[in-house]
């Protein structure tokens, strides 16, 4: 909510080329109890004084030399900071109210004034713009929340794998078809698995003499998307000689909650035996 203090404190710039009706507004917002009030009669300078000031609202007249304020309007408009065009505009003719609606404005005042819808309608305008700038300002935060967030993920993932590599002996990812597309540590020597889908050839997962009922038992578990923890296979190789190996993994998911395959880590337990 916007709080009385942050409207009378609010910053507003009259515009118009009769002094006249400079000091009367003036004078109307001073003994309201606005604080921010400054004003211009030259049309000209309006656009160059809310790049600098950022004014809360503009009380604009329509009908002046040099620029209308139809003519600023378009120019405020440029400003690519306030995307909010915070204008009352000030006529006495009746057909340019609509006009000046769909040129941006967002209310008018009539004239001649009366001093009891002027305030009313500035009051207005101003809450109004206010909780638009707390909007603007709480979505700038939370944008760049999101982005900080997303930092702290990216890191804590970096973070996690560089931990896995040195936990493990190697790290892996497979897609949804069980190949291999992500790879570090010794695979092809430790295993015999040659990790050709990287360049576009299909995964040779079957180097010969594994244990065919641990295979089976760990397809099972990949084929019901289940995570499995220090899962025990083995092989016997050329020689005669066996290795033997723990494997942990995890099923991914895309944000639509499609599989798109595995990702885990494998050490090699023989020399722990």
């Amino acid at each position: 909510m916007v709080s009385a203090p942050d409207i009378f404190n609010a910053s507003i710039l009259i515009v118009d080329d009769q002094e006249s009706n400079i000091s009367l507004l003036e004078q109307l917002l001073n003994e309201a109890g606005y604080t921010g009030v400054a004003s211009t009669m030259n049309s000209q300078e309006v656009c160059a004084l809310h790049r600098k000031n950022h004014y809360d609202l503009i009380l604009l007249d329509l009908q002046m030399p040099g620029l209308d304020g139809f003519q600023v309007m378009e120019g405020l408009k440029t400003n690519a900071a306030d995307r909010y065009l915070p204008v009352i505009v000030l006529t006495a003719q009746p057909g340019h109210k609509l006009r000046a609606l769909q040129a941006g404005a967002k209310d008018f005042i009539s004239k001649p004034f009366d001093l009891v819808e002027v305030k009313t309608r500035i009051h207005n305008m101003l809450e109004v713009r206010l909780l638009y700038k707390q909007l603007d300002n709480y979505s700038k935060v939370l944008e760049q929340t999101v982005q900080e967030r997303t930092a702290e993920l990216r890191e804590s993932e970096a973070r996690y794998r560089s931990l896995t590599e040195l936990a493990s002996d190697w790290y892996w990812e497979q897609d949804e078809h069980g190949d291999f597309t992500k790879v570090s540590g010794p695979v092809l020597e430790m295993l015999g698995i040659r990790v050709d889908s990287l360049a576009g050839e299909p995964s040779d997962a079957r180097a010969g003499g594994w244990n065919e009922a641990e295979r089976e038992a760990l397809q099972i578990k990949i084929a019901a998307r289940q995570p499995f923890l220090d899962f025990a296979f083995s092989r016997v190789n050329a020689d005669g000689s066996q290795q033997k190996f723990r494997v942990s993994g995890e099923p991914m998911f895309n944000r639509s909650s499609r599989f798109i395959g595995y990702r885990g880590v494998g050490v090699e337990t023989t020399a722990k035996n």
